[in-house]
């Protein structure tokens, strides 16, 4: 069996030519994306727990 014959070789062959092609994102773009995903989390975390409080309240009055 030749080397370049396995289809497993030949896969990561194709992955690493694959991944140059790729447009990798500058060091500003993935800071600027990473804190835009850390404050949409943070505010649906607030709002989440807003929410939670009042339910918990609305339904302390009930019982």
């Amino acid at each position: 069996m030749d080397f370049k014959d396995n289809r497993m070789v030949k896969y990561l062959i194709e992955a690493k030519q694959e991944l140059k092609k790729v447009t990798w994102p500058t060091k500003k773009e993935t800071t600027k994306h990473t804190l835009i995903v850390i404050g949409l989390s943070l505010f649906v975390a607030a709002f989440l727990g807003v929410l939670d409080f009042a339910f918990s309240r609305a339904l302390a009055l009930f019982l």
